[in-house]
């Protein structure tokens, strides 16, 4: 989730992953969350694939 989109609030976020039982990880940026914070977004693809075997 970034904290700080201001495309997509905070609320909006929050709903959709719990209406998917998504696993959330909190990014202090804005919506280009893979251009800002990219080594985020691999730790949660290598956490992904890691939980999925």
């Amino acid at each position: 989730m970034a904290t700080e989109d201001h495309d997509i609030p905070a609320q909006v976020q929050i709903f959709r992953a719990e209406r998917t039982t998504a696993v959330v990880m909190i990014v202090d940026t804005f919506h280009t969350v893979a251009v800002d914070c990219p080594g985020d977004v691999a730790r949660a693809v290598d956490e992904a694939v890691r939980a999925t075997g």
